[in-house]
């Protein structure tokens, strides 16, 4: 079906250049560290640790290599978090996308984007360089049938037309409880919709969500991501007769495991960008989350001279950076550098 509403100016021109160039920029650390391996994410590290659950990693570990995804308005977490592994045995591995420079191993670049650094870097690091390539392979596919260019028959602006003015409702089986958390992100961060995950047994949901105000059914759309199981597919027919539409998202070219994990994330960040363009909104993050993630990193208290930190470009595609290379602190790139007094005034 042809949308209407379409024009060949695109607002969202910078994000969808950046998901477009996305898929192998991962440039970082690809050797595999010590094993076993334990993972937890905190700030934004938190959505690429659930979608890391499909490589079966632990939580935690008292031996090998802890991996600790974190970012600046998590920061003493995080640092919590790789004390107590490196008390009970582990070496610590810290990514972050800002911090002080003797807390952070990894620096991986900031934004909703975020995920696919933090994750490549896991997996590669966790022995799994088969996995993260398969990725990158179905992400490169998605790109080639979603960019902006392909107006006809692409799979992410079809289905942000069929989103718009409606409320999502988003399933999974329970193996893959990820993808709604991603989807909830993404619409709500890039694509300024509130969608509704619904986790745990969904068979009392869908039964009894609708039964007292049958209305609430109204302009819903349900989203199947991924694989689906026998209770997954009976929840299907009850919404049938409860909701305006459900949709399958499968995902592509049969992905399992991880690399469909990471390609569903990057297909729906994809439809939450052509969303944001149907509500004529900016898919940037709005100011007040930059402000709020400041506040919490203890940016607004001001910093004294010996407090240096770094910080990832936002939406920024150029080399993952180790902490190990030797022009880290010298880099003349002042971007990289979180300084006080080249931020502007809210």
């Amino acid at each position: 079906m042809s949308d209407p509403t379409s024009n060949s100016t695109t607002p969202s021109g910078g994000l969808l250049g950046l998901l477009s160039r996305l898929p192998g920029s991962y440039a970082g650390p690809q050797t595999p560290e010590t094993a076993p391996y334990g993972l937890v994410g905190v700030g934004e590290g938190t959505l690429a640790a659930h979608l890391l659950q499909a490589l079966a990693l632990p939580s935690l570990t008292r031996s090998g290599t802890q991996f600790v995804l974190g970012s600046p308005d998590a920061g003493t977490l995080a640092t919590d978090y790789a004390d107590l592994a490196e008390v009970a045995g582990a070496t610590a591995r810290r990514i972050s996308t800002g911090g002080r420079p003797d807390e952070i191993d990894v620096l991986v670049p900031g934004g909703p984007l975020s995920t696919y650094h933090f994750a490549q870097a896991v997996a590669y690091a966790s022995g799994h360089a088969e996995e993260a390539r398969q990725a990158d392979a179905a992400m490169a596919d998605l790109a080639a049938r979603c960019a902006p260019n392909i107006e006809e028959n692409n799979p992410a602006r079809d289905l942000a037309w069929s989103l718009w003015g409606r409320t999502p409702l988003l399933l999974s089986a329970p193996d893959a409880d990820a993808l709604p958390h991603a989807w909830q992100q993404l619409l709500a961060r890039t694509g300024k919709t509130l969608a509704v995950p619904l986790l745990g047994d969904v068979l009392p949901l869908t039964c009894g969500a609708f039964d007292a105000r049958h209305e609430q059914g109204d302009a819903k759309v349900a989203l199947l991501l991924g694989d689906t199981d026998p209770a997954l597919l009976l929840a299907r027919e009850i919404l049938e007769s409860r909701i305006d539409e459900i949709i399958h998202v499968p995902a592509p070219n049969g992905a399992q495991g991880y690399p469909a994990a990471l390609a569903l994330w990057y297909f729906g960040a994809w439809v939450a960008a052509y969303l944001a363009e149907r509500y004529d909104a900016e898919p940037a993050d709005p100011a007040v989350l930059a402000r709020a993630q400041a506040t919490l990193s203890g940016e607004g208290g001001g910093r004294t001279d010996g407090d240096l930190r770094l910080s990832a470009p936002r939406d920024d595609l150029r080399r993952t950076r180790v902490q190990e290379e030797p022009d880290w602190a010298d880099d003349n790139d002042e971007d990289d550098l979180d300084d006080p007094e080249d931020r502007e005034e809210d």
